[in-house]
């Protein structure tokens, strides 16, 4: 068994503004890893980190400024028709439909681009949509289906022409949770356990990648951070406890946050205000070794709402990793994506 996907030392820059405001920005900064025949591999990272950008090169959507990028041991520059063969790209938050046609004319259409005869489209069609719950509604305009079924439609098209590989950037964003549970197990036991499918998952959703992924690349600003299971990330915490504690407003968390990162074996402190609660995140040891210390600091600064302590999750890996929570971004970062 092969790699289906190899990414080596990819780079990818943006030019933002004009004149004497131009300015480069690093999307993606020298990217490398390897995706085996068969695997669900995780692509996570914040906002703005270049999860969508890396796709869309994979994809080849962009043309890398230097790296490789390989799809089943063919280059993507190379031989970009072989790629696009063998890949299916599913994206959330883009119009990837025509509304004003029904399910299965759009299926139609997008099966000729891909070159299938007419035999064959009406067969993979046939299996799609008894498959993903929409025979009885394929002759209806997309325009009257719901979020959920417009993205079952969007699955469809990405696996029309039965790709070996499967591109899935954020595919349960925005979804209602039954939708998003019914597809995970899509995803898991048809698409990866029967039909053998390679699947790059990108998603802000920790409980899905840990469902979900084999392995995880983290990838911030442009970097991969780290490829591992989620088993050996969690392992290999220095730490054993998270902290979480919430409270009214704070004005000047900063302050708050250095005076907690003083207090002795605390590993890192995450502050994210959300509305009119802050949410604390403290990464150490034993909590019960430095709650009172902690309680005593945190209510000169404001009132406790609730106080928890948990195990280690993939998000309080990468807060310890990055000092940054999943969905923490900012204006520039935000440009890229």
């Amino acid at each position: 068994m092969g790699y289906a996907i190899e990414v080596n030392n990819v780079i990818k820059k943006f030019k933002r503004g004009s004149g004497l405001k131009k300015r480069e920005i690093v999307a993606v900064n020298n990217a490398t890893f390897e995706i085996n025949e068969g695997e669900i591999f995780g692509l996570l990272g914040p906002n703005g980190a270049g999860k969508t950008t890396l796709v869309r090169c994979i994809a080849t959507l962009l043309i890398p400024d230097s790296g490789t990028i390989k799809i089943m041991g063919k280059d993507v520059l190379k031989y970009p028709l072989f790629c696009r063969r063998q890949i299916g790209l599913l994206t959330s938050g883009e119009r990837t439909l025509y509304w004003k046609l029904s399910a299965k004319d759009n299926l139609k259409f997008f099966a000729a681009l891909y070159g299938l005869d007419k035999k064959e489209t009406e067969k993979r069609i046939d299996y799609l949509m008894e498959l993903l719950g929409l025979k009885e509604v394929q002759n209806e305009r997309v325009e009257k289906y719901s979020s959920g079924m417009k993205q079952k439609v969007s699955l469809a098209r990405a696996l029309i022409h039965d790709p070996k590989v499967l591109l899935l950037d954020e595919p349960t964003l925005g979804l209602d949770p039954q939708f998003a549970r019914f597809l995970r197990d899509f995803i898991k036991n048809v698409l990866n356990r029967q039909e053998r499918k390679t699947i790059l998952l990108t998603t802000h959703y920790m409980d899905e990648a840990d469902e979900l992924c084999s392995r995880i690349a983290f990838i911030n600003q442009g970097r991969i951070v780290d490829c591992k299971t989620p088993e050996e990330y969690k392992r290999d915490l220095p730490h054993s406890e998270v902290l979480e504690i919430k409270t009214t407003l704070i004005t000047n968390a900063k302050e708050l946050e250095e005076n907690l990162s003083k207090i002795p074996t605390i590993e890192k402190v995450n502050i994210t205000t959300q509305n009119t609660i802050t949410h604390f995140k403290i990464i150490l040891p034993r909590a019960e070794q430095v709650l009172s210390d902690v309680i005593s600091e945190v209510q000169k600064y404001a009132k406790i709402l609730a106080i928890d302590v948990n195990e280690p999750t993939l998000e309080d890996v990468f807060i310890y990793i990055t000092g940054r929570r999943l969905t923490e971004d900012t204006k520039e970062e935000l440009e890229l994506e």
